[in-house]
């Protein structure tokens, strides 16, 4: 996503409204949508209290752009991501989903144009069978094994170097 010089406020107001103090008019949030794809930085503030409320606003186009029938997230992410809240590994996991979202992003632009769509959809799915394994090795579920050929031994010791690096975390902030 390419970045804007200037981050825009948005006031949202008790009616709902959100109001973009860059164009001085109201917006929707699938506006705000369009201005992430755009590349655009901004915050969503509220406009009696002057508190950040990005956070929640970017949930809220989640759960609008998912209600739609745009689902993204299937079913047994959501469900692990909410067993993760409380738990030891609160903590940890918005670092690591940050880092899973660059990598995957990084990939995405160096395979832009060398391969065919089908591309990024086995990326995604690698992706995700890797973000799974990593949460069934947190939460102390026994993972699954992976199909034959998805990863080199390369990602596998990769992957458990990382795992052995956050039970490492995990144990330090135990004790």
């Amino acid at each position: 996503m390419a970045k804007s010089a200037d981050k825009v406020t948005i006031k949202k107001y008790a009616n709902r409204r959100l109001y973009d103090t860059e164009s001085s008019s109201y917006i929707t949030l699938d506006r705000l949508a369009a201005m992430i794809r755009e590349g655009r930085d901004f915050e969503v503030v509220d406009a009696k209290s002057g508190e950040d409320i990005t956070h929640q606003v970017l949930t809220q186009i989640i759960v609008d752009e998912e209600s739609r029938g745009s689902t993204m997230l299937p079913v047994n992410f959501l469900r692990q991501l909410i067993g993760l809240y409380g738990g030891q590994m609160q903590g940890a996991v918005p670092p690591y989903l940050e880092a899973a979202m660059e990598a995957f992003q990084k990939n995405q632009q160096a395979m832009a144009g060398a391969f065919g769509p089908n591309m990024f959809a086995d990326l995604a799915k690698r992706n995700m069978a890797m973000f799974e394994e990593a949460a069934q090795a947190m939460t102390g579920k026994k993972a699954k094994p992976a199909p034959a050929g998805e990863q080199s031994a390369d990602e596998l010791a990769k992957l458990k170097a990382e795992l052995a690096a956050l039970q490492a975390k995990v144990d330090k902030l135990g004790k």
